[in-house]
């Protein structure tokens, strides 16, 4: 027997396969399969098959019990690429996925067996545990075990089935992995690839002795001209799309509060996690008219000053809500005297400051932030990478997130967070 951890795969041989679901149960674990194209979609509502419609229409997919498929390879239309193996709580039972004993899939294929246990299932009420798909002229298997907390409803929205009620409000776990509206609206790669980070940021939190923290969170981008090698690479846009897990599994509406600075600076939309391509697309430049804003107007020379006056600006002493600022650069800093003077008043107002410096430079007063005296709290943390694009996720979100508990601590006990 073949055992796939989650996202492995393997071939298998083409012909009659079973598929028995261990945990599923007709009333309490429903078993459902979606025929889907190159698009990720059903064809069709028929495409879908669950107890009340238990065969595709050609027949090659059947419903045989509540817990077992019996599926012809040979017969499933040429224009099915992939068939998602399913399940979901019915909504008559309390609870996630995360509670069913025993919860995978166990294939039987002409040549042998591949098993997939449920993993990482967490406050997911409805969740694609494996997927048969075509590779070249051959059948294969893989684990996904990645799913939605809104439920069915979320999951065959997803795969292009239609329903008539509105989808239920994402369940959110305080302590656990969340989710916010939008996410329904990825595709199921970029869903697997955002619930791994946002359990990464909630390990971090957790080992901190802050899960389910909440915190506004601002992203602040460096674009002046040195930063061109950032841009043209698109190493920006990765640090983008790593951002907004933060802002998901942190921020009260799970939205990440942007701003471009250079000599002056933008505040640009809102990032919301189904935008994330399109906004990077739009936004991130040097220069030229982007979203009708003239990025010549922003300059290409550093002052931090306005910029960070601006967020200071912002901030309500006593708020019960702290704010997260995330500020991105590649140093330059000539008013060292100055960014230290207002980060010492800055220290008294809730909001904590996570620099990040991208590639080798001297980032001097950034360096010098742990040892800077005269501050109520310690508010600012710093560190650099050469390449964020070879930082694991679990390290950036150690290094991202690991001093802000800290300041929250301590800013709660000298009362400047309320």
């Amino acid at each position: 027997m073949t055992e796939l951890a989650r996202g492995e795969n393997t071939t298998i041989a083409t012909g009659v396969v079973t598929v028995s679901v261990a945990g599923a149960r007709q009333g309490t674990v429903d078993l459902m399969v979606f025929q889907l194209g190159a698009d990720s979609r059903v064809r069709s509502d028929a495409d879908f098959v669950f107890f009340n419609q238990p065969s595709s229409p050609e027949g090659a997919v059947r419903l045989v019990t509540a817990d077992k498929l019996s599926i012809d390879l040979t017969a499933v239309p040429a224009a099915i690429e992939r068939l998602s193996i399913a399940v979901a709580l019915d909504d008559s039972v309390p609870g996630s996925l995360a509670t069913v004993t025993g919860l995978g899939v166990e294939v039987a294929h002409p040549a042998g067996t591949a098993s997939a246990r449920a993993l990482d299932l967490t406050t997911e009420r409805a969740a694609v545990l494996l997927e048969i798909y075509r590779r070249n002229d051959s059948w294969k298997v893989r684990n996904v075990s990645a799913g939605w907390d809104a439920g069915l409803s979320a999951l065959v929205r997803e795969h292009g089935v239609q329903v008539d009620d509105e989808p239920a409000a994402p369940a959110v776990d305080p302590h656990g992995v969340r989710t916010v509206a939008g996410e329904e609206k990825l595709s199921l790669e970029k869903r697997q690839k955002l619930d791994m980070r946002k359990r990464e940021v909630a390990k971090v939190l957790l080992d901190k002795g802050a899960p389910g923290v909440r915190a506004r969170v601002v992203l602040v981008i460096d674009k002046t001209g040195s930063m061109n090698r950032e841009y043209s690479s698109k190493r920006i846009h990765e640090v983008v799309e790593r951002m907004v897990p933060i802002a998901v599994q942190v921020d009260d509406d799970g939205k990440l509060e942007p701003y471009l600075y250079a000599k002056s600076f933008a505040r640009l939309p809102d990032i919301v996690v189904h935008e994330v391509d399109g906004w990077s697309s739009t936004y991130l430049h040097l220069s030229g008219t982007h979203g009708g804003i003239d990025y010549g107007r922003i300059g290409g020379v550093n002052d931090e000053l306005p910029v960070m006056s601006e967020i200071i600006d912002s901030l309500v002493p006593g708020a019960t809500m702290p704010t997260l600022v995330l500020f991105f650069t590649d140093g330059g800093f000539t008013q060292k005297q100055k960014i230290a003077d207002l980060m010492k008043s800055a220290s008294a107002l809730p909001a904590f400051w996570q620099f990040v410096g991208l590639g080798k430079a001297n980032y001097g007063v950034l360096e010098r932030l742990n040892t800077m005296s005269g501050r109520r709290v310690d508010n600012a943390g710093f560190f650099s990478v050469d390449d964020i694009s070879k930082v694991t996720d679990a390290e950036l979100y150690r290094r991202m997130l690991s001093e802000f508990p800290d300041w929250l601590k301590a800013a709660k006990n000298a009362g400047i967070v309320g």
